[in-house]
């Protein structure tokens, strides 16, 4: 196989090796607080990244929604609407209350 070809594989980290391992039965991480699903589309003059995010804890869910001219554009917008989302508020009070307790 040529190497241009090695080069478009993505990272071994993020392709999964077995058809039945899940995200949630990975060995050795934390358990899942929780998910987001993200779809990007593009036109090749601007992405629109839309998407939710779902609390498993307390089951709530919001939308997101990303607009940018740049993939850097698209990332910065992503996590300023991430910020936003009002699920995101306690979950990152938690975790710096757990932070601190350390």
């Amino acid at each position: 196989m040529s190497s241009a070809v090695q080069d478009r594989r993505p990272p071994r980290d993020l392709v999964s090796t077995d058809a039945s391992e899940t995200l949630a039965e990975a060995p050795d991480e934390p358990p899942v607080v929780a998910r987001m699903i993200v779809e990007i589309r593009s036109d090749g003059t601007r992405t629109v990244a839309r998407g939710a995010l779902e609390d498993t804890a307390t089951g709530q869910r919001t939308t997101l929604v990303a607009r940018g001219s740049s993939p850097a554009a698209l990332a910065g917008s992503l996590v300023k609407s991430l910020l936003r989302a009002p699920l995101l508020a306690p979950a990152a009070f938690r975790a710096l209350l757990t932070r601190g307790r350390r």
